[in-house]
């Protein structure tokens, strides 16, 4: 195996979908059901992070969110701090379209230059929750930004060496067009359970 975590962001407010999002089922699975299993692909050790762990799946070792209520860079960093490989790929539960292939295809990318590999979707936006970072220097400057009350984790990207991932550099990948669907409302999720029974 590889020397890197998975871990599954759970700790969203949800408000959008109106329940909780890392409990959406998939056909048979949860989406973070689905995620995990395309981590272990590449890792043994996956765990969930955040306050809602409690409800998303069996079988989940959970991270508590170091910082209550901080949002994805306080994941990020609950995640990192947590983390005893020297990467972790970090994904969030409303993208359970993310494929084992698309981890593959960044964890090709990491190397001694960069602290971050992060892919950009095909509407050029960044996708900081569904990337790979490095340990240590990814923990400590989302420490130093918690610190001066950021809560971005674009902000963090700004700070470290990041490699962006063009969406040319995965779109040959099967289903990257589904890749970044991003589960956060009721018409969202709709539409990603017509693509996993299509799959």
């Amino acid at each position: 195996m590889l020397d890197v975590e998975g871990f599954i962001l759970v700790g969203g407010a949800s408000r959008r979908m109106g329940s909780d999002k890392a409990q959406l089922m998939f056909g048979a699975q949860t989406g973070v059901e689905r995620i995990a299993s395309e981590l272990k692909t590449h890792t043994e050790r996956v765990r969930s992070v955040g306050a809602r762990a409690e409800h998303s799946g069996a079988g989940f070792e959970n991270v508590p969110d170091v910082f209550e209520s901080w949002g994805a860079l306080g994941g990020i960093h609950s995640a990192l701090g947590a983390s005893q490989a020297q990467w972790a790929i970090i994904v969030a539960c409303d993208l359970p379209l993310v494929t084992s292939a698309l981890f593959a295809r960044l964890w090709q990318l990491t190397d001694s230059s960069f602290d971050a590999v992060v892919p950009i979707q095909a509407d050029g936006r960044p996708q900081p929750l569904c990337a790979i970072y490095r340990r240590d220097p990814a923990f400590s400057e989302s420490e130093k930004l918690i610190a001066l009350d950021e809560h971005t984790p674009r902000a963090l990207l700004k700070r470290i060496r990041t490699r962006w991932v063009e969406f040319r550099e995965v779109a040959d990948l099967p289903g990257a067009e589904h890749f970044f669907l991003n589960v956060n409302t009721p018409d969202d999720y709709e539409l990603a359970k017509q693509i996993v029974a299509r799959a």
